[in-house]
């Protein structure tokens, strides 16, 4: 058994896989401690398991730390580590689902060093160091906006969309970000600093992304950067085929370290790696209730490794009516925020053009008027639930489909803003008693 382990910094994670490259768990420790993006590893996750794996080299970073200025302490060393971007580059490397050589871009806040990086053969072939950043630009943008840095980046990208990119922020780039970067442009609409950022952000990745292209037309794409799913969908012209791991942040690395420590492919399935619920749920009582009551949530079989419920921890609700404003309202969410739809495989092309998969990794045009789950600009991040999904989404999804002839529902998180994710069937049990939501 291999344990990879991602802690000490912002959303701790742990991934056991075994010599044959199974993936035996992958989780997050907020999920147990029901503290937001909880740094420190909880005794609730499963115990470690053979040789442990760090995500990155604690000593490397912390010279970079004090470089930097920040406040730093050396962290215990595991028996092996590897170096933080590479840890992110093998977590999609070893999980992709093609045969071909790719390419591994990786683009987050900040390793140990390195800030931007292309890896091809495994090897490291070009890198961008702090303090150039586009991940520390970003989150200083989503302090500037009034928003948490490290938590709230999605709701920056959300915003871009009813602004116009009319600020030129190429200048921070180049500046220690660490501690933001102030009250700048004071009399700006944030929405307009919003999309100059979004704007910036896009045109800075697809630069890294024509470089990538030298080296192989197959892209493996990691870091938290890699969550902006705006910018990933205009990347895709560039390449045949691209695999994002779904947690390319930090947390995702614990899965990488494993991988690089085993350095074989893993026998990747899908997202459901985390905490198991083992409740008896009736796919159709569960749209019925949707049908008759517009909302409910469902925790059922293994929790989702990443940020995003994709039907195991999740809130749905009846995307033919007016819904988005009574489910921002329930989360606690700003207004302006845009759902997801989760829609089955076979009508996907009918309701959607552009890109799109299983992970919501990508925007797409809506061809339709369900405004609930479609942003401001005619977007939606579409959730493709294949027939072959193992949530028990599917089954939920074809029975209301025979129930109201519509093909999707909305798809968010169960939870509220600011607390992770439903995990135990415990805390489905509260969750549902403090707001007066069923939980299936």
């Amino acid at each position: 058994m291999i344990t990879g382990l991602s802690y000490g910094f912002h959303d701790a994670a742990k991934t056991i896989i075994d010599l044959n490259g199974n993936i035996i768990y992958a989780g997050h420790a907020e999920r147990y401690s029901r503290l937001k993006n909880d740094k420190y590893l909880h005794p609730d996750m499963p115990k470690d398991q053979g040789i442990k794996v760090f995500y990155e080299k604690p000593i490397l970073k912390s010279t970079r730390m004090l470089y930097s200025g920040q406040k730093f302490k050396f962290r215990e060393l595991t028996t092996k580590s590897f170096h933080h971007h590479w840890s992110h580059a093998a977590a999609s490397y070893y999980t992709k689902p093609f045969t071909n050589e790719p390419v591994c871009v990786i683009i987050d806040a900040i390793g140990e060093w390195d800030t931007c990086s292309i890896w091809y053969k495994k090897k490291k072939v070009w890198s961008q160091k702090y303090p150039y950043s586009l991940g520390l630009f970003y989150s200083a943008i989503t302090q500037r906006l009034g928003l948490k840095p490290q938590e709230d980046e999605y709701i920056t990208m959300g915003m871009a969309a009813f602004g116009e990119p009319i600020y030129d922020l190429e200048y921070l780039l180049e500046t220690n970000l660490h501690k933001g970067c102030g009250n700048i442009l004071p009399n700006a609409r944030n929405e307009d600093i919003a999309a100059s950022a979004q704007w910036l952000i896009e045109n800075k990745i697809i630069q890294i992304m024509q470089k990538a292209r030298q080296y192989s037309s197959y892209l493996c794409y990691g870091g938290g950067v890699a969550l902006n799913c705006v910018a990933n969908s205009k990347i895709t012209y560039l390449f045949d085929d691209i695999w994002m791991m779904p947690n390319p942040g930090d947390a995702g690395a614990s899965l990488g370290a494993a991988a690089a420590y085993l350095d074989k492919p893993l026998k990747w399935k899908d997202v459901y790696l985390g905490h198991d619920i083992q409740v008896n749920v009736s796919p159709s009582k569960v749209a019925e209730h949707i049908y008759k009551h517009s909302y409910c949530g469902v925790a059922h079989g293994r929790a989702e490794f990443g940020p995003r419920s994709l039907g195991n921890r999740s809130f749905l609700a009846d995307p033919r009516k007016d819904i988005a404003e009574t489910v921002n309202t329930i989360k606690k969410r700003q207004k302006f925020r845009p759902f997801a739809p989760a829609i089955l495989e076979e009508f996907a092309d009918e309701y959607f053009e552009g890109p799109m998969n299983e992970y919501m990794q990508y925007v797409a045009k809506a061809k339709h008027d369900l405004k609930s789950v479609t942003h401001v600009d005619g977007s939606a991040r579409v959730q493709v639930v294949k027939k072959n999904c193992r949530s028990i989404l599917r089954p939920i999804l074809e029975e209301w489909w025979k129930m109201s002839r519509c093909p999707m529902l909305l798809n968010t998180s169960l939870n509220i803003k600011g607390e992770p994710i439903i995990n135990t069937w415990k805390d489905a049990e509260n969750w549902s008693k403090k707001y007066a939501i069923t939980v299936y």
